[in-house]
């Protein structure tokens, strides 16, 4: 079940709203939760990226008609259809940067599983690969050709300690609980647990808010 389905069952009339909001909603979504959450989130598999860059070439088209028309309600409605676009173009700007940012800050351990590389999609794939494969020669060229060969890999685990920096899964976030469920959490000093209530916000460290949110339950805000 997806986050469209879960609201779909608190919302009587989500079905009644255009297919291009509801896009606009899950790009919104998507992006509020990358930026939130410490580690990389699976990338769209639902062909939202390919629905959200067609509206911005229709957008984009209709704009170069319009232009040049000097009747001032054309003008009124070309400067709405402008606006939205540079609406949709910045989401998806800062989407595409917030994951970059954990590429590259992370890229080895994004691409040590077929789960994890799993998370990216094709490009960034593509992307993370070039990436460190760029970096390894750097470091190659510029000091690890002078260790010995068993010291140059950039993935030792050699005495159980990796030397693959991993996004920290005990961060902080906000969720906002889309159904009535029991939160559980760890603390400090104790753990704790409470019957949360549909639209209940709640911060749980990631790593106990992860398994709400990959279920549907919750999401990131």
């Amino acid at each position: 079940m997806d986050i469209d389905d879960i609201l779909r069952e608190v919302d009587p009339t989500f079905d009644s709203i255009p297919a291009e909001t509801r896009d606009l909603q899950a790009l919104t979504r998507a992006w509020v939760a990358e930026r939130s959450s410490p580690e990389l989130l699976d990338w769209p598999r639902d062909g939202l990226f390919e629905r959200i860059n067609d509206q911005i070439k229709h957008q984009i088209e209709k704009i170069e008609d319009m232009t040049g028309d000097m009747d001032p309600k054309t003008n009124f409605a070309l400067i709405v259809i402008q606006t939205e676009l540079e609406r949709y173009k910045y989401l998806v700007r800062s989407y595409l940067r917030a994951r970059i940012a954990k590429i590259d800050k992370h890229t080895l351990h994004y691409l040590s599983s077929p789960e994890l590389r799993a998370r990216l999609s094709p490009t960034e794939l593509a992307y993370a690969t070039r990436h460190q494969a760029l970096l390894h020669n750097h470091y190659l060229s510029s000091f690890l050709s002078s260790f010995p060969p068993p010291l140059q890999n950039l993935n030792d685990t050699a005495g159980n300690i990796s030397m693959i920096d991993t996004p920290d899964l005990e961060a902080a976030v906000f969720i906002r609980l889309l159904r009535d469920t029991l939160v559980e959490g760890r603390g400090t000093d104790a753990d704790g647990r409470m019957d949360g209530k549909n639209g209940d916000v709640v911060i749980l460290r990631w790593s106990d808010a992860k398994k709400l949110v990959e279920s549907g339950f919750a999401e990131i805000v």
